[in-house]
């Protein structure tokens, strides 16, 4: 069957994480990307050399992709970048703040000439304001945007383990990508979208947000606790596992108690009676419930939460990931003939197989792509 945005022309003046991001789902879908790069190739290729000589960050962000080496700076290319977008249904750029129109591809500009395209600005804090020209990488974001400060252990914040503002924002213009091709669609004419880092961590950021100016307190680091539920956290075995356990009602509480801390009546006494309470009496509750923990093994303590149905997951390190039952993965061909099992995506399509494309070699199809676009 054919891809659903089969016979789409996506073109990508990108690098690292964002803009990839957005393009390889594209890709992943049918569409046709050309991705542009330096004469060095996007630097992300450079991050690592992971996955049998190549970044693993390039290897996951850019399968299926066309990469076409080109200078917008000189005149030849950037003459070769617009006949490419006079023919393009999507223009992705993530350059630094205003580059892509200083080299005479601004959205407006770009949609003047073809008013179908779908342009993209992926920026790091959005295009006004006095944030507009900061560099922005994903743990300057996570720190600008209060998301180190809700996160990691009292003793202090910390960074989320991936690059969760790029991805954040990537899915956010992949979102309005979809978006604006129904729109398109009914009206026949494409839209300028713009996305930035920022705005996506700070979306997630609404909870912790209106909760301190609701009351005027910040949601506390506990590590691995929830800072409004209890019991919520993870809990260590005889054995040194660690167990993460999840309570989200009274009536899970009753049975939790009644069936694996075999204390039936404990959600009647004093500092047990109710969530609000608990989380106010945590260290309380929190030693009542290690303490079982402690008595048992990770297989026994996992038998007794099945028992007691009671919501839980073990705290792994990456190589319990690697082999864990729900994982999903998928092949994807090296540049240099090997081949990779990266994550496959996450929305499985019913009846189909999924069959990324290649990763492309630095410049792999610079000649093709000149011939075919050639004036």
């Amino acid at each position: 069957m054919p891809k659903p945005l089969q016979g789409l022309l996506v073109v990508s003046l990108e690098q690292a994480v964002a803009a990839p991001y957005c393009s390889a789902r594209l890709a992943d879908a049918g569409a046709r990307v050309i991705k542009i790069e330096r004469a060095e190739g996007d630097f992300a290729r450079g991050y690592d050399s992971a996955v049998q000589g190549e970044s693993s960050y390039f290897v996951w962000l850019n399968r299926g992709k066309q990469s076409l080496v080109a200078d917008i700076k000189t005149p030849r290319d950037a003459a070769l970048l617009h006949r490419l977008l006079a023919k393009a249904d999507v223009f992705i750029q993530n350059l630094a703040p205003g580059a892509a129109a200083r080299a005479g591809f601004g959205a407006a500009a770009l949609r003047s000439n073809n008013n179908k395209l779908i342009t993209v600005d992926i920026s790091g804090y959005g295009e006004t304001g006095e944030y507009a020209s900061m560099k922005a990488y994903d743990l300057l974001v996570q720190a600008e945007s209060g998301l180190a400060m809700v996160t990691g252990h009292p003793a202090g914040p910390g960074r989320v383990g991936v690059s969760i503002a790029d991805i954040g924002c990537g899915m956010n213009a992949y979102t309005g990508v979809l978006e604006a091709l129904i729109e398109r669609g009914i009206t026949g004419n494409g839209k300028a979208l713009q996305v930035s880092l920022f705005d996506a961590v700070a979306d997630w950021m609404n909870v912790p947000l209106l909760y301190y100016e609701g009351t005027g307190n910040a949601p506390q680091r506990l590590g691995l606790a929830h800072p409004s539920i209890c019991p919520y956290g993870a809990f260590a075995t005889s054995d040194g596992a660690l167990v993460l356990i999840s309570i989200q009602n009274e009536r899970e509480w009753a049975t939790f108690c009644a069936a694996f801390l075999d204390a039936p009546g404990l959600p009647q006494q004093p500092g047990f009676e109710t969530n609000t309470i608990r989380v106010a009496n945590r260290a309380v509750v929190d030693a009542r419930v290690g303490a079982m923990f402690a008595a048992l093994t990770r297989d026994q303590a996992a038998a007794k939460l099945r028992r007691a149905n009671t919501a839980y997951g073990f705290v792994n390190d990456l190589a319990a990931l690697s082999r864990h039952p729900a994982l999903r993965r998928t092949p994807v061909a090296l540049p240099g003939g090997g081949v990779a099992a990266i994550v496959a995506p996450a929305v499985i399509k019913v009846g189909e197989t999924l069959a990324p494309g290649p990763v492309p070699a630095i410049g792999e199809h610079s000649a093709a792509i000149r011939t075919e676009f050639a004036e």
